[in-house]
Parts: structure tokens; C-alpha cells; sequence
């Protein structure tokens, strides 16, 4: 009676290629997510899974439990890539989104008053803004307005005062902007603008740079009036200036 001796073959030994073929599809999504600078994010996350995924992959096929060494290398290669776009990105969406925040900060700085109100000022001093732009109004003269004149009141006073206004910057100002005001009195009532044939209202037109444009105004005051205070405003980029007058 004689027996078989032969030993059965071996069974192959199954590859475990499974994670070199997952960090080369995640080094790909990651590399094309990060030619996309908003999903750097994206990019970062998928690239350290690929590198991670690749490098054990590639110490599989070392110790001959693999055999896809091209693409688990791939696999690294790729998520290295994706990590350095993911970097790239980040630094474009936060500069951009620096540069938004800067402009943001500029319009509103641009939108606000140019400056401070200028307050109790004198006769013949000059409010200066930025950008070169000066007023200055002059001390009050009484007037005898026309006997129709809108704007004044039988038993009133009348004051006439001269505004200049200065452009010193490099564009022209749009005067048609500036706005006139007074009070007058001690309980400080409206003093009314008086429009006659030797006054106007506003200004007109453009002042060019190194230009000056100047306005006769006059106003109606209660006639025990002591003071007039005027009160200037070159726009709406700009905030009022007041000139303290004394009267009567």
C-alpha cells in the first residue's frame, strides 16, 4: 500500500493594492480641487489622506504585500501636489479677502465727513478741509433789502455776509453742493436767507483748482438780535462749519 507524499501547492498570496489605489483617487480629487483657490480646504484634506494612504501603501508593496508600487507612489506624489495647492489657495482667498476688507474700510472712510465741524469761529477765519478746500466768512454789515425782498420781515434786521470759498486740491468742487444757514437771536431762531437782486441763495458752477468763488448772502435777524451765527456746508462729503457774528 503506498501513500501520496506530495505536499499541495501553496495558494497565491492576494495583493492588498487597496490603498495605493485610494491615495491615487484621492491625490487626483485633491490636486483638481486645488487648482480651485476656494476649495483649498478641499485640497488640504485630500492631499494628507493620499500622502498617509500612499506611503502605507508603498511600505506594502516593501513587504510584498502589494504590488502596485507605481501607484502608490503616484499616490504620494499627488497628495504632496494637492497639499501645495491647498497652501497656494489659502494664501490667494485670505489676500483677496484682505483686499475686500481693505476697500470696504476705504469706501467707508471715503463715505464719512471728511472732517471735524469747525465751530465758533470768528469773522474772517477760514475753516480748512482736507484736500485743500477753505471757507471763510466775513463779519456781518447791516443792508437794506428791497421792500419785496423774499425772506424779510418788517421789523427785522438785515445782515449781509460775504462766503468765499477756495479750491486748493487738484479737482474741480462742484460749489452747486454748499449749503447756507443762520440763527440768530438770543433764543437762536432761523434766520432767514433774504433773496434780492444783490444777493443770491447758493453757489454756481464749478470752483477749478487754484480757483476761488465768492457769495453775497443776507440775513433776516430779530432786531434785538446781538449775534448771527452762520453756518456753512461745502456737501454732503463734508461736515458744516459755524462762524459766531456779532450784530447790532
Amino acid at each position: 500500500m503506498s501513500y501520496d507524499t506530495q505536499v499541495p501547492p501553496a495558494a497565491p498570496r492576494v495583493m492588498r493594492n487597496g490603498l495605493g489605489t485610494a491615495a491615487l483617487i484621492l491625490g487626483i480629487i485633491g490636486t483638481v480641487s486645488g487648482f480651485i483657490p476656494l476649495f483649498f480646504w478641499l485640497a488640504g484634506i485630500l492631499g494628507l489622506i493620499a500622502l498617509i494612504l500612499g506611503l502605507v501603501g508603498k511600505g506594502r508593496v516593501k513587504r510584498g504585500e502589494a504590488n502596485n508600487k507605481g501607484v502608490a507612489l503616484t499616490g504620494v506624489l499627488l497628495g504632496l501636489a494637492s497639499l501645495i495647492l491647498s497652501v497656494v489657495g489659502m494664501v490667494i482667498v485670505f489676500t483677496a479677502v484682505s483686499d475686500a476688507a481693505d476697500k470696504i474700510d476705504q469706501a467707508i472712510k471715503d463715505s464719512a465727513p471728511k472732517d471735524p465741524a469747525t465751530k465758533n469761529l470768528a469773522a474772517g477765519d477760514s475753516a480748512a478741509y482736507p484736500g485743500g478746500l477753505k471757507v471763510t466768512v466775513s463779519a456781518p454789515k447791516p443792508y437794506s433789502p428791497s421792500e419785496f425782498a423774499p425772506g424779510h420781515t418788517d421789523g427785522n434786521k438785515a445782515y449781509q455776509v460775504t462766503v468765499v470759498i477756495e479750491n486748493g486740491g487738484k479737482k474741480a468742487f462742484d460749489a452747486a453742493t454748499v449749503s447756507l444757514s443762520a440763527r440768530a437771536g438770543k433764543n437762536s431762531v432761523e434766520a432767514d436767507q433774504i433773496l434780492d437782486e444783490k444777493n443770491s441763495l447758493t453757489f454756481k458752477g464749478s470752483i477749478l483748482p487754484g480757483k476761488k468763488a465768492t457769495l453775497t448772502a443776507a440775513f433776516d435777524a430779530p432786531e434785538d438780535a446781538k449775534d448771527l451765527t452762520v453756518e456753512v456746508n461745502p456737501g454732503f462729503d463734508y461736515n458744516a462749519s459755524q462762524w459766531e457774528l456779532k450784530v447790532g
